[in-house]
């Protein structure tokens, strides 16, 4: 059997090395091309790539042409997308233009070596949707937004790398969290939690590495902590941002060297354990302000999964209320069965600031009051109710398109994204839209560097 062949598309030295540290363990052929022109010859000219990496390299590289151009000649090929960005909306653009994952740089080689699995020609598995969700098929969610999170959750699941869960206060981290533990390969060893603000400062510490008897004046036996029960298992650092620059500093000890070191013992204990920290704090600003540590933050930041907000994934509303009142009607016999179209519509348009934590509550608030089977506008809070959607703005008549001030070429570019935009990122609707061929779309989108 041939050695798998895997074509890297970059410009930036950093993305070979992190992928040749990837391919280390395995025999194969890399196959490297630095600029747009010489990526669409190489994946012109080779049938036989096992997996294609394709790194945007701040610029420097077209990545929507290669795109094209990979899924023409072999439409069930991986192919790994680098960015330079680390939003949802990063990733979520490159899996429509065709991407199997996406990476936000710096890259290492466990992230992307966590992206596929062993490379065999012909046996490559770069998606199983269906099997890859099933240890998340109790996170409600019919979004693009979220299905992708899922995905990339898998991913890194099935590995042993630590995971940073970021996102707004209700948005399903400690949930995640317990996913990727059951998925992993230490999902027969204990799940412990810890809410790291949920804790006063004093006896954080004792929790997370235990204390020895007469440690402190309280310690009448000793207590294992956190870190030792969970051997063998995961351990989920909620809040993570709350933790003492005190604790910041042992519980990086505990990630570089696997050693806790119990409160009033004069012996290390080892442990064998993963750690997944979440946050809804912005960690690099606290950095900044002196309250999180920039090397611990590279410790727990070896992979990043960031979970979308209620309001930018309204999709999810739906499916989510009709889950929580189900449940309700299994364990209180609720006689909610649905809801009306026009109630649906107020709870799209609301902000959620608690997120789904947010929509539970307001389910349950329901339950109490609405004794009709479908909720109705009027059962809804007068917060709902009254809340005033934008008016539509009217664009004067008669504008002329100069009195923008845009070069020709600013011009072209501005609508070509208006219509990316319009189509939901859809090539070929963008290209009805304009009235042009999917080809010269594709190619303006290059010549402009348009994701």
């Amino acid at each position: 059997m041939h050695a798998p062949t895997v074509a890297l598309i970059s410009a930036d030295p950093a993305s070979r090395t992190a992928l040749e540290q990837a391919l280390s363990d395995q025999p194969s052929t890399l196959l490297v091309a630095t600029t747009t022109d010489t990526g669409l010859r190489l994946l012109a000219s080779r049938q036989d790539l096992t997996l294609i990496v394709c790194d945007d390299s701040g610029g420097r590289i077209a990545r929507a042409p290669l795109l094209a151009q990979a899924r023409q000649s072999e439409s069930d090929i991986p192919i790994i997308v680098l960015g330079e960005s680390d939003t949802a909306k990063a990733a979520l653009d490159a899996v429509r233009e065709g991407a199997t994952d996406y990476l936000p740089k710096p890259v290492t080689a466990d992230a992307i070596r966590a992206s596929f699995r062993p490379l065999q020609p012909g046996h490559f598995e770069p998606d199983r949707a269906q099997e890859r969700l099933l240890g998340f098929d109790h996170i409600i969610s019919v979004s693009p937004q979220m299905q992708l999170v899922k995905r990339l959750a898998w991913e890194v699941a099935v590995t042993d790398a630590t995971v940073l869960i970021t996102g707004e206060s209700g948005t399903g981290k400690e949930l995640f969290a317990r996913a990727i533990h059951a998925l992993s390969p230490r999902a027969k060893g204990p799940f412990l939690a810890l809410n790291c603000a949920g804790i006063p400062e004093p006896l954080l510490e004792s929790e997370l590495f235990g204390y020895q008897r007469g440690a402190f004046t309280d310690a009448k036996q000793t207590k294992p902590g956190k870190f030792q029960l969970a051997t063998g298992g995961t351990l989920f650092l909620d809040e993570i941002g709350e933790m003492s620059l005190s604790a910041q500093a042992k519980l990086l000890r505990v990630l570089e060297d696997h050693l806790v070191d119990p409160l009033g013992d004069t012996h290390s204990v080892k442990v064998n354990i993963r750690v997944i920290a979440a946050t809804n704090e912005d960690l690099p600003a606290q950095i900044k302000a002196g309250r999180f540590r920039l090397d611990l933050y590279y410790r727990l930041n070896v992979y990043q999964l960031r979970l979308p907000p209620l309001r930018d994934r309204p999709d999810d509303i739906e499916p989510i209320l009709r889950s929580f009142l189900e449940h309700a009607r299994q364990q209180r016999g609720c006689r909610i069965q649905g809801i009306a179209p026009e109630a649906l519509a107020l709870l799209e348009r609301h902000d959620w600031p608690g997120n789904v934590r947010e929509l539970h509550n307001v389910v349950e608030g329901l339950t109490i009051t609405c004794k009709n089977p479908t909720i109705q506008v009027m059962h809804l809070s007068p917060t709902f109710r009254t809340a005033r959607t934008p008016a539509p703005s009217v664009a004067p008549e008669k504008t002329s398109l100069l009195a923008f001030g845009l070069s020709f070429q600013e011009m072209e570019k501005t609508i070509l994204e208006e219509a990316l935009r319009k189509a939901a990122g859809n090539v070929s609707e963008a290209s009805r839209l304009l009235k042009i061929t999917r080809n010269t779309l594709r190619y303006r989108m290059a010549k402009y560097r348009i994701s």
